[in-house]
């Protein structure tokens, strides 16, 4: 299922959803999501029991094809999982703030 990224801003703020990000770790290095959790998609499947089944998860990437898998597993899995659609780049695009400062989103 996907979600636009200023409803998952909302939904961190107010503390109730896990954002996991997908991407490898120069992406996240180079800038990423305040509140973020960081496993690269490699990775998300054998960290699933770290991931609260009872909390709605919304995963992304930088445009929305890699946590759009990750998603769908979860979702297959029985988790309350989303795709944050257009991925960083678009919440970027929306004037959302990325960490740290002066945080970007790296080309691949």
């Amino acid at each position: 299922m996907d979600i636009e990224p200023r409803q998952v801003a909302e939904l961190v703020r107010e503390g109730k959803v896990q954002l996991i990000d997908v991407r490898e770790d120069y992406e996240w290095d180079a800038g990423r999501i305040p509140g973020a959790r960081h496993l690269e998609l490699g990775q998300v499947a054998a960290q699933a029991d770290t991931i609260h089944r009872e909390t709605p998860v919304v995963f992304y990437c930088r445009v929305g094809g890699r946590s759009a898998m990750a998603a769908n597993a979860f979702e297959r899995a029985g988790y309350e999982a989303f795709n944050m659609t257009g991925g960083v780049l678009e919440w970027k695009a929306q004037g959302l703030p990325l960490e740290p400062d002066g945080g970007y989103v790296a080309d691949h």
